[in-house]
């Protein structure tokens, strides 16, 4: 027996196929329960080219660069990364560059009023006023007690000693570093009278010379 397709029919097929493309069509766009986890990795916020600025009485103490920070808020420990290098340079009240810091990379820890630094990747420290430069691989900067530590391999140089060694322990400017374990060290007993002392190039501005009338 032949059966008869009335309109009544035709519009149910008709909607039975809309209704099932639209469900096809968006069965990719419903995000899955992976992806929605895997959203509390994705960086929160990206800045190219940052630079940050810290001042006390209209004198910048530091200032710090990146080309690129990558901040993860979501996850149960926030971080910011700076995965393509940093650049800190920390001024004296007076103005005056004393210590540069440059790595690779870094990261940045905040949880509940703790803070914490890591810079990794040929980690360089100069001192400028003392002349200093230590190298390292990892370096964690401890900004609430204003100092700087690694446990691994440390070299220092400055025009009166060369020192190597595992584990160091500054102040944050660099100004006393120690190196815990050292070995193949050396220091300078006595100089030549005549030899030129140390300059501070970055911040020497030369000598006053005496104005023409």
């Amino acid at each position: 027996m032949k059966r008869r397709f009335y309109l009544e029919d035709i519009k149910m097929v008709a909607m039975t196929f809309v209704v099932a493309t639209v469900v096809f069509s968006c069965k990719d766009k419903i995000p899955k329960s992976d992806d929605i986890l895997n959203s509390a990795k994705m960086p929160t916020q990206v800045i190219d080219n940052m630079t940050v600025n810290q001042s006390d009485n209209g004198i910048i103490r530091v200032r710090m660069k990146a080309p690129l920070m990558e901040r993860y808020q979501n996850l149960p420990e926030p971080y910011d990364i700076f995965p393509k290098g940093i650049n800190v340079k920390i001024f004296t009240p007076e103005g005056m560059l004393e210590t540069e810091l440059t790595a690779k990379g870094a990261k940045h820890f905040t949880k509940g009023n703790a803070e914490k630094w890591v810079a990794f990747g040929n980690v360089v420290i100069k001192n400028y006023i003392k002349g200093e430069t230590m190298t390292t691989d990892t370096l964690y900067w401890d900004r609430a007690n204003k100092k700087i530590y690694t446990s691994c391999l440390v070299k220092m140089e400055s025009p009166e000693i060369y020192m190597q060694g595992y584990g160091m322990e500054s102040d944050e400017m660099a100004r006393n570093a120690v190196i815990l374990n050292p070995f193949d060290s050396y220091g300078v007993v006595s100089r030549d009278s005549t030899e030129i002392p140390y300059i501070d190039t970055v911040n020497f501005i030369g000598p006053l010379l005496p104005q023409k009338k």
